[in-house]
């Protein structure tokens, strides 16, 4: 290219008094006057380096455009494989438009160049310092999420998450009275102990248990759902505020994988699904991202307790022999399956799906789950079973998550029902008055003891009746009325209508606790959640009676929130002074769908983690709808 074509780009050739003024002339001026030959010569070195400039501009922008290999093989040099397999009408078509793609973004790289060498120094430092800090927003968002790369989730709006009026008068009284202690709850909650996890009501302070280490705000985010779900939307907000800006996971300390997962994963998995709230989203996988090392055990099968800091982790010194909790380990299925469902990492569900593995090569006795298993080992603890504390949800995820992978997984299907037989054949007995309850068995012998937590297990019958083998739904569903019934009556046989934390059916009694270690309430949900299960089930008036009758309005509430009791036999009242979170998650939760109509949060639609964190069940077709929006 004539170098004088360049010429116009920087005006004429320089003439008589070109350079005049105080630059180019008179003493001092800086610089020696240019006669007509010295300036052809700068002429000349300044058009050399723009000419040298723009063919490295070319050239650059060649060798940094997509496909610039393609390009200089195929275009500059024509290799001899393209000259000699021409190839067909539709390639040399492709290639047309490979090639004219490549002149666009060429022709476009040589604009914004030629756009950024006319701005001015300051424009383009402000355009660097601009880059740098949207980059490092970008990066300190995801770090605080702690889910870099999430993919793009369509959020369909959820099917019941908000429910009719109930139509009876007296039914919409009581719910608005449930609704009520919600808000005595939460209010209390706020005024004395806001951001710690939770209330002391009659200390009216904060009140931390070694259940979360250093977390806080369980009771926040345990009582998000309820929160949405009973449409108080003021404290709602204020709950995902205080998510977005204060809970933090960043902390040096040692949690209960098990608690953490079912309050915390589970309460911010359900409160995203609720609402579509994205910053629920990347906290519930930024912390099952930090427990994903309690699963580093020669097993796989995870600790009991977790430095999420450091990673390292180890069982409750109390356990059999350094044995992990079947009830613990065995209900992290929902969650994770979850997790990796919107995270797009199958690392979450690989874990979990491990853990059945290891469990369906061992032999089962009496086709029973002790509930100790030595993650190093891979061998059973203790021989001891339990449909109540240490065993109860390991029962309760495996039906569960068949049903929320919209009964397509068949081997949890199967462990669930297979376990069912095995509990009716060596642990359900019949009370010679007429109750039925389940025992627990240590090592071949039967200890006639039922815990206020076994008495879930009328709901999950009720709930698996459906799926039963060998048409035994009815059967079922008479086994959850009579676990109801016999939960019911350790409520009613107490001075103050409430349960115990155990009952025993020996030595001449029945439904009651004869040691002062098992009378105390702690403000459990189960009893409440069996009702709430027979209800939908059957519509029997009695299970609304026997919810209204549970006397927690009568002797937990006081100025300053709710309180469990530590007599339930006691005519006078003895408060514990512990405001639990799972009161707002779970009791008042039940409590409320009891006296509500069935479409809010329907069972075909939705599953309840053990915590009563509603999660959505995964539809066959989800994944295809999904698909189309990506």
């Amino acid at each position: 290219m004539p170098a004088v074509s360049l010429l116009p780009l920087f005006g004429s050739p320089a003439g008589p008094g070109a350079l005049g003024g105080p630059l180019g002339s008179g003493p001092g001026g800086g610089r020696k006057a240019s006669g007509p030959s010295a300036f052809r010569l700068t002429e000349k070195f300044v058009l050399l380096l723009v000419f040298s400039a723009f063919i490295t501009l070319c050239f650059g922008a060649i060798f940094f455009l997509p496909d610039s290999s393609k390009l200089l093989s195929g275009v500059f040099f024509h290799s001899s494989a393209a000259l000699q397999q021409p190839g067909s009408a539709g390639e040399a078509a492709a290639a047309a438009e490979n090639l004219a793609k490549i002149r666009e973004d060429h022709e476009r790289a040589l604009r914004e160049a030629k756009e950024t060498l006319q701005k001015l120094p300051e424009e383009i430092r402000r355009d660097i310092r601009q880059d740098k800090e949207k980059l490092l927003q970008d990066r300190r968002g995801r770090k605080e999420a702690g889910a870099a790369g999430l993919p793009s989730l369509l959020f369909r709006k959820p099917v019941g998450a908000v429910g009719r009026e109930p139509a009876d008068p007296n039914v919409q009284q009581k719910r608005a009275k449930i609704k009520e202690m919600m808000k005595h709850s939460w209010d209390n909650y706020k005024r004395y102990a806001w951001g710690l996890n939770e209330l002391k009501p009659i200390s009216k302070q904060g009140h931390s248990s070694n259940l979360f280490g250093n977390i806080q705000g369980a009771t926040i985010v345990d009582a998000l759902d309820t929160l949405y779900i009973m449409e108080m939307k003021d404290e709602f907000k204020e709950a995902k505020e205080w998510v977005e800006k204060n809970l933090d996971f960043n902390v040096n300390a040692e949690i209960s994988v098990f608690e953490v997962n079912i309050r915390f994963v589970g309460g911010l998995l359900s409160a995203y699904y609720l609402s579509g709230e994205e910053i629920f989203r990347k906290k519930a996988v930024e912390l099952g991202e930090k427990l994903l090392p309690a699963f580093n055990t020669p097993t796989g099968i995870p600790w009991a307790l977790l430095n999420i800091k450091s990673g390292i982790g180890r069982n409750w010194p109390w356990a059999s022999g350094g044995s992990s909790i079947l009830a613990e380990f065995g209900t992290l299925h929902l969650e994770f399956i979850h997790l990796s469902h919107l995270s797009g990492n199958p690392v979450f569900a690989e874990k979990v799906m491990n853990i059945r593995k290891v469990l369906n090569r061992l032999d089962k006795p009496e086709g029973l789950y002790p509930n100790y298993l030595n993650p190093s080992s891979g061998q059973w603890g203790q021989h001891h079973v339990s449909v109540g504390g240490l065993g109860d949800s390991f029962y309760e995820y495996l039906l569960k998550a068949w049903l929320m992978s919209d009964k397509t997984d068949e081997e949890g299907k199967k462990m669930y029902y297979d376990a069912v037989q095995s509990i009716e054949t060596h642990l359900i007995r019949k009370s010679s008055g007429g109750l039925t309850y389940i025992a627990e068995w240590k090592g071949g012998l039967l200890e006639h003891k039922m815990g206020h937590l076994t008495c879930f297990a009328g709901g999950m019958f009720a709930l698996g009746a459906d799926g039963a083998p060998n048409d035994k739904t009815g059967h079922h569903i008479e086994l959850g009325a009579e676990i109801a019934r016999t939960c019911h009556e350790s409520y009613d046989r107490t001075s103050m209508k409430l349960g115990p934390e155990a009952f025993r059916f020996d030595g001449g009694v029945e439904a009651i606790a004869t040691r002062q270690n098992e009378k105390y309430y702690i403000l459990r949900p189960e009893v409440i959640e069996t009702y709430m299960y027979m209800w939908r089930f059957t519509h029997d008036p009695k299970y609304r009676q026997w919810g209204w009758e549970a006397a927690l309005e009568q002797h937990c509430r006081v100025d300053g929130g709710y309180s469990g009791i530590r007599d339930v036999y006691s005519n006078h009242q003895s408060h514990d002074d512990v405001q639990q979170s799972f009161f707002l998650s779970e009791t008042l939760k039940y409590l409320y769908l009891l006296f509500s109509e069935d479409d809010l949060l329907p069972f075909e639609h939705w599953i309840f983690n053990t915590e009563a964190h509603p999660l959505p069940v995964l539809h066959r077709d989800d994944g295809k709808k999904e698909e189309k929006h990506k």
